[in-house]
This record gives structure tokens, C-alpha cells and sequence, in this order.
């Protein structure tokens, strides 16, 4: 190859290689995770969805190999040497072989979050310790892609093109010049591909071309006049300013912006297929530094947006309250879905159907449970604000943004001003995934993490630690059992496990005990119900018991071997269970719908907290059956289910319609003429919900009058 334009022939091979290596990337993506996508094979969107795959590898590939490409094309004769070239081999290599490893352990962790692993990563595992012997565990149990990893770097390494520079040969004029116009046109290449408008005003590389060639044949032929020589430098520099132009949108528009997370919408029929056409580099680096939450105008104001929906909650009569006076003991199990509940699964996989819950399934025959009950997020990190504050996730984990540091009265503030005492347990390292700062901001006065447990005498201390993440969930919730029979009553408590959690193991002297089921969380499950089951044995003999009132619910749901929890919504189902051993909260499964962030505006109601607050959910023991709904946020999908149904909506207009006993979501009624009316007054209360709430956290008004 000519050695002026060896670089930019090389550079260009060897982003084409990179290309064909995420494409693969995506396939391992798919077949790792197959039983979620197997569907895109018979209902013919597999085209669409790696089509748009190539499309927003693009920026994920420009983003990531932008200093390679500057390093190779920059026009500089003295860089025209093998060490240098070496040198740029190596940083090709070293970066795309990180993205290569965070594409493929992304395929392993997609199905507990059921997204692509975006910059909250960083912060959301920051104050953890023990990464090192999950990474080495899950190795372990995924060895296979260490082979297809070092097959596709060593494909890299022995496909890499090296330009071979010989600078006595080097015509240093046409050099510079070759070299300067490849690096203009590597930039703009770049920075089209970053923002998605390659082919945008496709017209001004037509008018680019002919004035290009023009300029070009006025600086290279001989004998030419210092006038002619002028115009071509000329028509060289309007060429590159039309091709520069052209994929922001021509010359006084910027109508092309920035390719984001959400442009994996125009490829996909269900939110879960946007991890596919995503790739874990782009969702990085898109997401580093990005504004979050962004206030949208669908009603004039926040004001507006209020008046069809309000979270402003003020006490009607707490005189008539239920249960005044009462001890709250939240319990929320870590990756508990409904899947895995017998009594909650039945009318979807069966009469038959037992599940890993036996005392669970018993429990819920003395509470008050919902037919449709519902996580409003994919991560712990969710759960917490969710259950406990009533703020759901939107957008992105509300623990992990700026807006975390807004004033926040969660359920334990507002217990505390009626006097309660309170405390939050979490049997992992204080600090871990950030629980022991937001525990205190909601309002806990006490925080009891690992080391607490181990200080105690009465416990096992370290021998109780599962060497991973936490106290196993039997030995803690026996802890929390005792801990709380210490405090002055009333008491408001809420404890978080860690067992059912990856790695997924148990006690060495509880293997064979629990069913092994068809997943590794399976026998974490039987685990931790058992564990629940002791818990309880222990408090009803302590002297609080009777007058407590018990919350059970998940953080988020897990891994799924049913395709009707692997939908949209149907990945989102989780248990709501409220225990009253008074009776004075009815037993009994309602025909309605429930959530996570309604466990505060009903407890509160329940207790008789004479506060106004703010919180997103509605109290499920005083709001007619029909009027329940529910909410949550995946993949750049708002799912709103209300009445029957669920509506799905990009932020811009809505996507999809299904009832909610569609369980794998198949059947989109979205424009049928009989849906009209619910579709539009579903599309309205969900529009003001978002502004509502993008609203209060962009302003600091989670707390009423602020």
C-alpha cells in the first residue's frame, strides 16, 4: 500500500475488524441469554434488532478507539517508524479487549438486572470489598467464555494491520497533506458515528466529492499557476466544512444530537430486546457524566401535571387509624419474585405448580396479599428507596445520583415524629451498596450491619459469614429477632437479607436440604424461606409479636426459567405480603393491583401518622380495587398497569398496550378502537406521574412545602 495512505488503510481494517468482534460479542449475548430473546427468530425482528446492533456499535466503537485513531493517523513524519506502530497496536488491543470483557461478563450479569451494565457500576459498587471472589466464582461456573474472550483477542491480535512506514521514501508534501486530510475526515467520521448522522443531509457528500477531486487535481498537477494552487486549497477546505456539516444537521441546524441509550427503541418491539441492540462499552461511556433527570413539558407546569396527579399525601382522620400504635417490621428478602412463591404462581403455571416457599405459601393464607403485585425497579439499590421512602426508580437508581442528597422523609421519619424508635438491619459490611447512608437519611436512628453482628456474644460471629457478601440470612434475621425485643416500643424496623443473592450459596451443613429446582437461586430461595420460617418462631414468642404488623416483599426479582416472568412486566412481579396477627388487616388475596413504593402511604394510614408527606404510592387498604395501579421503568420503557392493563411509553408516545393477564405479553392492543379512551387516560395520569416527579427531584421537593 502507499505509504501516505498506509494509516489510514490500516486504521480503517482494523476498525472493521472491531466491528465484526462486537458483532460476535452480540451473539454470545444471545445465546447466553436465549430464552429471552428466542422470540425475535419467530416473529421475525431478529433483523431489526442486530441491524440496529451495528448501528449503535458505532459510537460505542468511535468512543472507545478515539485515541487509537488519532494516535494513527495523526500527520507527523516522525511517528513513521515500527516502534511507534507497535505501540499502537498495543493500545488497540488492551482497549478493545476490555470492551470484550465487559461484553461478555454483561451477558452474564443481564439476567438480574435485565438491562446493559451502564456508568452506575462504578458507584454502585464502590464501597465493596469482596468483587474479587464473586469475579473469581463466576469464572468458575462460566469458564467457557474465557475461551471465546482469548479466542476473540487473539483474533484481533493475529487480524491487526500494521502499517510498514519507510520515511526515506516518504514524499514529506503529499505526506501532510494525505495525512491531514485523512485525520479531518477521520474526525468527522468520528463525530458523525458518535452522533448518529453519517447518511444525515447525505446530499452535501455529493456536492463535497466533485469539489474535493477539483481542489485535489489543482494542488497535484505540475506546471499550474499560484492563483489555481490557491483555489484548490480553496475547494479542499469547503469540501471537508460540507462534510463536516452534514452530519450535524447542514449549516445553522444541530437537529442530529448525540445517539443515546433510548435510540435502541427504533429497533425493538419489547423493552427487553434494547440490551441486545445495545453493547456494554456505548452504555458506559453514554451514561459517564450524563445528565439524569430532565423535567419533560407535557402539561404547562408541575402545577398542572399535579392536578391529574398529586403525591402530596395529607391525613384524612388518623383517629381511625387500625392499627395506632402498632409495631412495623418491614422484611424485604433479596431477589425474592413471585416466580418462586407457590401460592403467588399458581394461576399463571398451574394448580400444580409448589414452588420453593413452603412457608411463605402458608403465611400468605393468614395475610393480605394482590393478584398483581409489583417491584418498581431491577436493583437493591432500588428496592430501598422504593419500599421505604416511596420513590420509585426512574431513569436511573435514585441512591446513586445527586439528587440522593435531597431532603427525604421516608417511613421511618415519619414514624419517628409519632414517637417510634427505629432501625435498619443489613447483615454485609456497613457501607456496602451505599445502604447505612440512605438508611439515615430517610430517618433510621440506628444502623446494625455485619460487624455489629459479630461484636454480639450471643451470635457465631465471623463463622457466620457466607464469604461473599453477608451473615447468612438464618443466623441474621435470628439476630434481628433479638435485636429488636432490646427496643423501646413502638418500633418501626426494616432488615434486608443477602443469601438469595449471587453467588447463590448456602450453609455447607444446609446442602441437600432445598430443593436444587432448575436454577442456582433456587435452593437460596428454600433457604431463606426457611430462614423466614424460624424468624417467625422466634418472634411470636417475644413480647412484642402481637402487637407488630409485618411487611414482606423483594428487593427486585431474579433469574426466571418461565417465559410468563420474563416479559416486560412479567420480570417485575413481586410479593407484597402484609401480616397482621390482630386481624385487624383482613386476610385474603385482593383482585387488585399492588407495588413497592405503596407499603409507606399504607402503613402510615394504618398507624395513624399524622403528617402530610410525599410519596408516589397510594394506601392499598383504602383505595377501591379498581382505582390500584402500578408503576415502573425498564430498558427507556415507562410500563404503567391500571385497570386491566398495562401501557408501555418511550417518554415520547406509547409503544405498546397488553392486559395484565397477558403474561408473556404477546398480544399488543395498542390503536384497537375499543382501547381508545383507557389508552388516552392511561398516557395522561402516567405523563403527569414522570413530570411530577422529575419535577420535585430536580427542585428538592420530596418533602411537603418545599
Amino acid at each position: 500500500m502507499s505509504d501516505t495512505a498506509a494509516p489510514l488503510i490500516a486504521t480503517s481494517l482494523n476498525i472493521l475488524i472491531v466491528f465484526v468482534v462486537y458483532t460476535l460479542c452480540r451473539v454470545e449475548f444471545l445465546a447466553e441469554n436465549y430464552s429471552y430473546f428466542s422470540h425475535i427468530f419467530s416473529e421475525g425482528t431478529w433483523v431489526d434488532i442486530f441491524r440496529g446492533g451495528i448501528v449503535l456499535d458505532t459510537p460505542g466503537i468511535f468512543y472507545t478507539n478515539a485515541l487509537y485513531i488519532l494516535l494513527m493517523l495523526l500527520p507527523l513524519h516522525v511517528k513513521e517508524r515500527e516502534g511507534y506502530y507497535r505501540m499502537c497496536k498495543w493500545v488497540f488491543i488492551v482497549i478493545n479487549s476490555v470492551a470484550v470483557t465487559a461484553s461478555l461478563a454483561d451477558s452474564v450479569y443481564f439476567p438480574f438486572t435485565l438491562r446493559r451494565t451502564s456508568a452506575e457500576i462504578f458507584s454502585e459498587f464502590a464501597n465493596e470489598n469482596n468483587l474479587g471472589s464473586i469475579v473469581g466464582k463466576s469464572i468458575i461456573s462460566k469458564w467457557y467464555l474465557l475461551i471465546v474472550g482469548a479466542g476473540l483477542i487473539w483474533g484481533m491480535w493475529k487480524l491487526y494491520v500494521s502499517p510498514r512506514p519507510d520515511r526515506r521514501r516518504l514524499n514529506k508534501v503529499k505526506y501532510y497533506i494525505v495525512g491531514t486530510v485523512a485525520l479531518a475526515a477521520a474526525a468527522v467520521t468520528v463525530v458523525s458515528g458518535i452522533r448518529g448522522g453519517l447518511l444525515n443531509h447525505w446530499w452535501y457528500y455529493l456536492i463535497a466529492a466533485p469539489m474535493a477531486y477539483a481542489g485535489w487535481k489543482c494542488l497535484t498537477l505540475p506546471g499550474l499557476r499560484r492563483e489555481t494552487r490557491a483555489g484548490g486549497w480553496v475547494l479542499c477546505a469547503g469540501a471537508l466544512i460540507m462534510v463536516a456539516c452534514a452530519p450535524i444537521g447542514g449549516w445553522r441546524h444541530r437537529d442530529i444530537r448525540p445517539v443515546t441509550l433510548s435510540n435502541a427503541n427504533k429497533y425493538i418491539s419489547r423493552p427487553v430486546e434494547a440490551a441486545l441492540v445495545l453493547n456494554t462499552p456505548f452504555s458506559v461511556c453514554r451514561t459517564l457524566g450524563s445528565q439524569v433527570f430532565v423535567e419533560p413539558a407535557y402539561f404547562a407546569s408541575a402545577e398542572e401535571a399535579e392536578k391529574v396527579f398529586s403525591p402530596l399525601h395529607t391525613p384524612v382522620a388518623p383517629d381511625s387509624a387500625r392499627l395506632r400504635g402498632h409495631n412495623v417490621v418491614v422484611i424485604i428478602i433479596e431477589s425474592f419474585g413471585r416466580e418462586y412463591i407457590g401460592g403467588f404462581s399458581k394461576e399463571i403455571l398451574g394448580e400444580d405448580y409448589k414452588g420453593y416457599t413452603p412457608f411463605t405459601d402458608s403465611l400468605m393464607r393468614a395475610s393480605a396479599t394482590w393478584r398483581f403485585s409489583y417491584a418498581n425497579g431491577r436493583k437493591s439499590i432500588d428496592g430501598m428507596p422504593s419500599v421505604l421512602a416511596s420513590v420509585p426508580m426512574m431513569v436511573k437508581p435514585f441512591i446513586l445520583t445527586a439528587q440522593s442528597l435531597n431532603r427525604v422523609e421516608g417511613l421511618p421519619a415519619q414514624l419517628g415524629r409519632e414517637g417510634y424508635s427505629t432501625a435498619f438491619f443489613h447483615g454485609a459490611r456497613t457501607g456496602s451498596m451505599g445502604f447505612d447512608s440512605f438508611a439515615r437519611s430517610i430517618g433510621f436512628q440506628e444502623y446494625y450491619g455485619r460487624e455489629d453482628y459479630q461484636a454480639d456474644p450471643r451470635m457465631g460471629g465471623e463463622k457466620d459469614f457466607d464469604g461473599y457478601w453477608a451473615i447468612w440470612d438464618k443466623p441474621f434475621m435470628q439476630y434481628y429477632a433479638l435485636k429488636m425485643s432490646e427496643m423501646k416500643q413502638p418500633f418501626m424496623t426494616a432488615i434486608f437479607t443477602a443469601t438469595s443473592h449471587h453467588p447463590f450459596q448456602i450453609p455447607e451443613e444446609d446442602r441437600g436440604r432445598y430443593p436444587e429446582g432448575t436454577l442456582p437461586i433456587h435452593k437460596c430461595i428454600g433457604y431463606t424461606d426457611n430462614a423466614l420460617r424460624e424468624f417467625f418462631n422466634t418472634a411470636r414468642k417475644q413480647p412484642w409479636f402481637d402487637n407488630t404488623i409485618f411487611i414482606i416483599t423483594s428487593d427486585h426479582t431474579n433469574m426466571s426459567d418461565h417465559e410468563e416472568y420474563k416479559s416486560a412486566l412479567g420480570s417485575a412481579l413481586a410479593p407484597l405480603i402484609i401480616y397482621d396477627p390482630s386481624g385487624a388487616v383482613a386476610p385474603g388475596m385482593r383482585d387488585a393491583i399492588a407495588q413497592q413504593i405503596d407499603i409507606m402511604p399504607t402503613v402510615l394510614n394504618l398507624t395513624g401518622a399524622s403528617n402530610p408527606y410525599i410519596g408516589y404510592g397510594f394506601d392499598l387498604l383504602s383505595t377501591p380495587d379498581e382505582d390500584t395501579w402500578a408503576f415502573n421503568f425498564l430498558n427507556g420503557t415507562y410500563q404503567y398497569a391500571y385497570r386491566g392493563l398495562v401501557l408501555q411509553f418511550d417518554g415520547e408516545r406509547p409503544t405498546a398496550l397488553y392486559s395484565l393477564t397477558d403474561w408473556t405479553m404477546t398480544d399488543n392492543l395498542l390503536g384497537r378502537p375499543e382501547y381508545a379512551d383507557r389508552q388516552q387516560e392511561m398516557e395522561l395520569r402516567l405523563k403527569a406521574m414522570i413530570q411530577s416527579y422529575m419535577h420535585r427531584i430536580l427542585n428538592d421537593s420530596l418533602t411537603p412545602g418545599s
